[in-house]
């Protein structure tokens, strides 16, 4: 559904389409303008080799590779554990199923089997097991997503992905977890990242969502695996040169954004709670995990038409549907914006 701004808004806009659309901050300008850089293609960057060296050991990896984008870090991954002909287990509702499987399918020939998550994002290991196809087209590859964005970015537990996770195990499977969001989930299950992390051979995380640089994801695992990988990197297009520039910005964040990430799940509380209050509106504050927040519209509301209105308000917001809003705190979202888009949804829903 595309994404409404309106040319009358207020000079002061509280974005909550995504956490993508955060602006660098002044110091990491600062750090992209001083940043050493060299060819990244052939390994001379030293920015982008500390950055992966950073994120792997974050995860409690043994290395990384530093790429474009989050779509790229997964593509590259499963280009990595599979071959052509191959299968890869997902979740129903992950991205890498939605918005990427054109690729999976088109550049590797992978086919890509869903299994259910349920309104929590979770996956049942029963029914992975029963997925599980030991010939052509065999099981290569089992997926994870955490946090899982489609169901309301819920953070999936330790517990609930070792269920899926030890499953893969026992039949020999790799696992892959699209961790785009993997801190986030860290900071809400109040729990070590590695210990998230080490439930996959490979995961991946954003650098420009919650934490706040303007580009880039990296892919960490065991350092033969992110040696298979680099290859596979350039031929989808993701060889870099001078690198460095947009690593120290990724770096920055790595080293500065992650701990901040409680606010604005605390930010993201306090807005579906006032949601909560609101007429027309269907949402559990309680379901809110993360940075977040999705809510119904009843009937009585066209949902296209509240995003414009509340865009004319100056609060920008997404939608999944018909009915179906999102709205996502981030950097660039203060504690005294979260009132001021409360009341604007007011104003609007009661104008309905």
């Amino acid at each position: 559904m595309a994404l409404l701004r309106s040319t009358t808004m207020s000079p002061h806009v509280i974005d909550l389409r995504s956490d993508t659309v955060t602006k660098p901050t002044p110091e990491m300008r600062r750090a992209m303008a001083a940043a050493e850089v060299g060819d990244d293609v052939l390994g001379d960057d030293p920015t982008v080799q500390r950055l992966e060296e950073a994120a792997a050991a974050r995860l409690g990896k043994e290395a990384a590779l530093y790429v474009p984008s989050g779509t790229m870090a997964n593509l590259v991954s499963l280009l990595t554990h599979c071959g052509r002909g191959d299968e890869a287990i997902v979740g129903s509702e992950s991205h890498i199923l939605h918005h990427e499987a054109v690729g999976a399918t088109a550049l590797g020939g992978i086919s890509l089997r869903a299994a259910r998550n349920d309104d929590r994002g979770r996956i049942s290991g029963d029914e992975v097991r029963a997925l599980l196809r030991p010939v052509p087209p065999r099981t290569a590859l089992v997926c994870l997503e955490n946090t899982q964005n489609r169901c309301g970015g819920a953070a999936i537990p330790l517990a609930a992905m070792r269920e899926v996770t030890g499953v893969a195990r026992e039949h020999g499977i790799p696992v892959h977890i699209d961790g785009a969001r993997i801190f986030n989930a860290a900071a809400a299950l109040e729990a070590d990242v590695t210990a998230l992390a080490a439930e996959g051979d490979s995961v991946t995380f954003c650098f420009s969502k919650g934490l706040g640089a303007p580009v880039g994801s990296v892919i960490t695992g065991r350092a033969d695996f992110i040696e298979r990988a680099r290859p596979i990197r350039r031929m989808v297009g993701g060889g870099m040169r001078q690198a460095g520039v947009i690593a120290a910005a990724a770096l920055y964040a790595l080293e500065h954004h992650v701990e901040r990430l409680s606010d604005d799940h605390a930010h993201a509380r306090r807005l579906a709670y006032g949601l909560a209050s609101l007429p027309h509106v269907r949402i559990d504050p309680a379901d809110v995990d993360t940075n977040i927040v999705f809510f119904e519209l009843d009937a009585a509301v066209d949902g296209t038409e509240f995003r414009r209105r509340l865009a004319d308000e100056g609060v920008l917001c997404s939608g999944t549907g018909p009915q179906r809003v999102r709205m996502v705190t981030h950097l660039d979202v203060t504690s005294e914006d979260i009132p001021l888009a409360i009341d604007a949804a007011s104003r609007v829903l009661r104008s309905f």
